[in-house]
């Protein structure tokens, strides 16, 4: 069996169990930003393929430490090393634990900021419609007031002007994006305008 065979048969239907922000869809995002990232950076495709397709495996326990746990699925998968060196396997999974944007801190290699940079997805209608989504998913008691409010904390915290959210690749095209996504997130009236819409048509797939 071939490595790409491997992960689409046996590692991606995992996301189909996960919530509407980590699906299927999502991971395969990140795999295509990843590939994009790694030939633009020289890394090796192979790793950064794993590393993309792993990186979200962890949230079957839960958010709060999914990066940990996602490393520690792929060094526990005794299939890899059938494609990765021990030394790979390692970097790999030190990547997958570096992704997180919430850790603050800089990947200690570079495929940990490539799947960084690929796992942000800062395209403005895509960042708000997974937001929505996973306070959806995760606050089910809240009111459409108070999803909205979830929703403008979230953003704030993470992508406005002093968030959290880190970018490690000055090549990277998430930089432009998130400057477009900053003004989007200013513009309090459009912002509701725009939540009220994804809002209705994730409720209508309830």
């Amino acid at each position: 069996m071939e490595l790409k065979e491997y992960i689409e048969k046996e590692i991606l239907p995992r996301y189909d169990a996960f919530d509407g922000a980590h699906t299927r869809r999502h991971v395969e995002n990140v795999i295509r930003n990843s590939e994009e990232l790694c030939t633009l950076y020289g890394a090796d495709h192979d790793m950064c393929y794993v590393v993309a397709a792993y990186h979200d495996l962890g949230i079957c326990e839960g958010r709060a430490v999914h990066n940990i746990v996602s490393g520690r699925i792929l060094v526990a998968d005794n299939v890899l090393p059938e494609w990765f060196t021990r030394e790979q396997i390692e970097i790999m999974k030190e990547a997958v634990e570096d992704h997180r944007a919430s850790l603050g801190k800089e990947p200690r290699s570079l495929y940990g900021k490539i799947v960084s940079e690929a796992d942000r997805e800062l395209d403005t209608d895509t960042c708000l419609r997974r937001t929505v989504q996973y306070g959806l998913d995760n606050f089910k008691g809240l009111s459409m007031d108070e999803q909205f409010c979830r929703f403008c904390r979230h953003l704030d915290e993470k992508y406005a002007e002093g968030g959290y959210l880190k970018l490690w690749l000055d090549k990277s095209p998430n930089r432009a994006r998130l400057a477009e996504l900053r003004k989007t997130i200013a513009d309090r009236g459009g912002l509701r305008s725009r939540f009220d819409s994804i809002y209705a048509e994730e409720m209508k797939e309830k």
